[in-house]
């Protein structure tokens, strides 16, 4: 066990889930990542196991069939499949926002309904919100549900959706204007709605059809999709809550887990690359000396390792305000600021120090150097987290002149 980024105060139910999970890792997904990486496939073996492992019902509650574990434990367990591969986290993650959306906004009855079966991972989540042209303006949606009877008809077109082929589940927010006049809020008049439909590629179900994977420079075998609606039809049992205008703050919340998530998954790649790097600083040598007795090369793994405990520090820090009932949107933010810019930095100081071998594809490390871009950018990005956390400082620290 690694002496960086250890967390006090844990249960030993918990120790035992982490170990249980790291020792999957290492076995289970650290030896293939590389080679499935590169060919783009997805990693069903790997996915079978954590479903065998009950990971996917980790935080779902015990009476739905699942563990009824924190926040917390689920972060930690990110972090660790993290550190194997990033993509498997990602696989994860999305069933778990939508999960926990249900959880904290569902009717009894998508609850029921839902729920035992995504803890035992035979319906598989995922959550969409972005558009082609939305970037980071949640409020400028243009996909819209109209009202006809007992039924919803959506047209639009979402994009970036993780597990968009294997989920057979999507919470997906669009445009209400139902019941709310001309003039409201553009947050005010949003929807979740929760979609089922076939795995796969193409029309999943009438209506919704799911294209091909986007190529991508990083995060491969974790399938990224567009989701096209045109006049899909859903009934009015499936809007989430069951009231209409509340997707907004729903899916914010749930984004709020996200964020840790993405924080998380930064610190476990950062300790990977920390791995590789001061492994591979021992084993190289130049001058007569393994190159990590070269000061240089020590100032460089100094620095790393700080990044690593510093970012998992505030991951468990916000990981813990979410699961004690407090508002974490700072907390949560910070995390994911600072944790995705630190891996950012550490994979790259772990790649200088590959030198020229760094730029092979035989060496972990270039897998690393292409995914750790897109936590920079995933569940907001660094600008869009300096402004929340800007605008809640100043709610904290009002100057009363």
């Amino acid at each position: 066990m690694s002496r960086l980024a250890q967390t006090h105060g844990l249960t030993d139910v918990q120790r035992e889930i982490l170990s249980t999970v790291r020792d999957f890792v290492d076995k289970e997904i650290i030896p293939v990542a590389t080679e499935l990486e590169h060919r783009d496939e997805y990693p069903q073996d790997i996915v079978d196991g954590l479903r065998e492992l009950g990971l996917f019902g980790l935080m779902i509650p015990e009476e739905y069939g699942g563990l009824g574990e924190s926040l917390l434990t689920y972060a930690l367990c990110v972090e660790e499949i993290a550190r194997g591969w990033m993509s498997v986290s990602g696989i994860i993650n999305t069933h778990f926002i939508v999960a926990y959306m249900l959880k904290q906004h569902g009717t009894q009855e998508q609850k029921d309904h839902f729920l035992p079966r995504m803890a035992a991972g035979d319906v598989r989540g995922a959550f969409s919100m972005s558009e082609p042209a939305l970037g980071s303006d949640v409020s400028a949606i243009s996909s819209k549900a109209v009202r006809d009877g007992e039924e919803y008809v959506l047209n639009g077109q979402k994009m970036w959706l993780t597990n968009g082929g294997t989920s057979s589940l999507v919470a997906v927010l669009v445009r209400s204007d139902e019941g709310h006049p001309e003039g409201t809020a553009p947050h005010k008049s949003m929807t979740t709605f929760l979609v089922e439909k076939e795995p796969g590629f193409g029309e999943v179900r009438p209506g919704l059809t799911i294209p091909g994977k986007i190529d991508k420079m990083g995060y491969k075998g974790v399938d990224t999709t567009e989701l096209v609606m045109d006049g899909l039809r859903i009934p009015a049992n499936r809007v989430l809550g069951g009231v209409t205008g509340r997707g907004f703050y729903q899916m914010m919340d749930g984004v709020e887990v996200g964020r840790v998530n993405v924080a998380a998954r930064g610190c476990g790649v950062a300790q990977r690359a920390f791995e590789l790097g001061v492994r591979y600083a021992q084993q190289r040598h130049t001058f007569g000396k393994q190159i990590a007795r070269h000061q240089a090369i020590q100032f460089k793994l100094a620095e790393m390792a700080t990044k690593v405990e510093a970012a998992h520090a505030m991951m468990v820090n916000a990981a813990r305000k979410k699961d004690s009932g407090e508002r974490n949107d700072l907390e949560a933010g910070m995390a994911k600021y600072l944790a995705s810019e630190y891996c950012k930095e550490v994979v790259e100081d772990a790649f200088r120090i590959h030198g020229g071998y760094g730029f092979s594809k035989e060496y972990e490390i270039e897998r690393l150097y292409r995914e750790a871009p897109m936590l920079l950018i995933g569940e907001g990005t660094a600008e869009i987290q300096k402004m929340i956390i800007g605008r809640r400082l100043l709610e904290e620290y009002r100057f009363q002149g």
